[in-house]
């Protein structure tokens, strides 16, 4: 078996977003995670932060001057392809909307052979309601139906991890339906540690940021996640600031090589 880290993060779009991404590269760079897949990455300048700062060889990213989805993957392993898939937009208008979101699907060369990454962002739900009536649960059940279908047919033969802000409770009856549809398992299944950084105003968000895996051929997925980067950084001013208004989520994977099997 060989062992993959990943990191799935929210970057967050605003306040400070130079400063921050300045800090976050060594800090990357320190933690030595094999996969980075980060959303709300919006801006040509940001990609070239995030290069320069965290040292990562290979990077995929849709349109650089303005990325797809705001998606960014990172891995120290050959990107053996990429593509960008956009969710419809549907529901009430909204400046989210500018974002384009959707899944980027990436096949990362490990050592222990292939493997299929998604990173994905799906909308937020700006009534904090995820009843099953509420207007922006309708909207995230038709991204939640879209990115179902993509998992399933991308490169259905090889070991997936599916990770990002999905902007839904973990325990909520869209996203274990969601998992169940595409295949997937729940890394963090009966969690409930929150993954955005609690404010007065929200002081007791439910996790939102996910990691699931599915095996492979032959190859399964062993895998553990908890969070992290929940501490402020002093970034180059001086100052010292959080790195988001998420937490981020580190993943452990133990893959079985193609030819190896368990042995």
């Amino acid at each position: 078996m060989i062992d993959v880290r990943l990191l799935t993060f929210n970057t967050l779009m605003r306040d400070d977003v130079p400063a921050r991404l300045r800090a976050l590269g060594p800090v990357l760079e320190r933690a030595a995670y094999d996969v980075v897949c980060l959303q709300e990455v919006l801006h040509g300048g940001s990609v070239r932060l995030l290069r320069r700062g965290a040292g990562y060889r290979h990077v995929a990213v849709t349109r650089a001057a303005l990325p797809s989805g705001g998606l960014m993957l990172m891995s120290r392993w050959p990107i053996l392809r990429y593509r960008f898939a956009r969710f419809r937009m549907a529901g009430p208008l909204r400046t989210e909307q500018l974002m384009r979101k959707g899944a980027q699907l990436a096949v990362v060369e490990t050592p222990a052979g292939p493997l299929a990454v998604v990173n994905t962002h799906l909308s937020a739900n700006r009534d904090d309601d995820w009843s099953d009536g509420n207007r922006f649960t309708r909207v995230i059940r038709q991204e939640l139906d879209h990115l179902a279908r993509l998992v399933r047919g991308f490169e259905p033969e090889l070991p997936a991890v599916v990770v990002g802000d999905f902007n839904v409770p973990r325990d909520s009856a869209a996203f274990t339906g969601f998992a169940a549809a595409a295949g997937l398992r729940d890394v963090l299944a009966g969690d409930p540690t929150t993954t955005f950084r609690p404010t007065p105003r929200w002081p007791a968000p439910p996790a939102l940021d996910q990691v699931l895996v599915r095996d492979g051929a032959g190859r399964p997925v062993v895998a553990s996640a908890r969070t992290v980067l929940r501490d402020a950084v002093r970034v180059p001013d001086g100052r010292e600031l959080f790195l988001s208004d998420h937490y981020g989520l580190e993943a452990d994977l133990s893959l079985a090589g193609p030819s190896t099997g368990m042995e």
